[in-house]
């Protein structure tokens, strides 16, 4: 089953405005930049991951991503999230993909072991299976299976209209919990619950750990 790997990417500029003044605009570039090269590390790592594509008009992931063998396209007109990702979606879905993994560019703790386990129990038919953010209520991957079973809609309480949509579609709906991918950093609570996990494991996400580690002799 060829598997195709979506990561919306915003402007680094424009990333993580949620940190506000704690961090100078340069820094949260830098920690953008830094993530997004951890995650795509680690899908270059994941044995079931045959390819990644990147949406974004940022120079910046543009480039990282060709850096790591991945594909790039230009976000869609229409701004946000979701119609990033269904813009990757349907890229993914005219080369022939059978099932797509929309995964976030700020979870720089990814473990490749884990989208490997998720995508092994993910069946050959039509099914959705959501990994909820740490607080449960957003989602902060989908595999789909096909890459068209539902229309990404991610945001606030997504974790429950992702599967209202699995079930209003017909497809068998499954909730998976991922450690690695639970991690997204929006605000302080985040960026400190991701220092934590970092802290308790050794290896992985080497340019973030860097980032962090200078941050902290500041």
């Amino acid at each position: 089953m060829t598997t195709i790997a979506v990561l919306p990417v915003k402007r680094f500029d424009e990333a993580k405005q949620r940190l506000g003044e704690a961090m100078r605009s340069g820094t949260r570039r830098a920690l953008a930049e830094a993530m997004l090269t951890d995650v795509l590390t680690a899908l270059r790592r994941a044995r079931r991951v045959d390819g990644v594509v990147v949406v974004t008009r940022e120079h910046g992931a543009d480039a990282l991503a060709r850096a790591h063998d991945a594909q790039t396209i230009r976000d869609p007109d229409e701004p946000g999230h979701n119609p990033a990702a269904g813009e990757g979606v349907r890229w993914a879905l005219e080369r022939g993909a059978r099932r797509v993994i929309l995964v976030p560019g700020d979870c720089p703790a990814l473990d490749p072991a884990e989208v490997d386990d998720l995508l092994l129990a993910q069946p050959h038919d039509k099914r959705v299976t959501i990994v909820p953010d740490r607080h449960g209520t957003g989602t902060n991957a989908l595999v789909l299976c096909p890459p068209d079973a539902i229309a990404p809609a991610f945001g606030p309480g997504s974790r429950r209209r992702h599967e209202q949509l699995a079930r209003a579609a017909g497809a068998e709906c499954r909730v998976a919990e991922s450690p690695s991918l639970a991690l997204d950093v929006d605000t302080l609570e985040d960026l400190a619950a991701l220092r934590a996990r970092l802290d308790a494991r050794t290896g992985g996400a080497a340019h973030t750990r860097g980032l962090l580690a200078r941050l902290g002799r500041r």
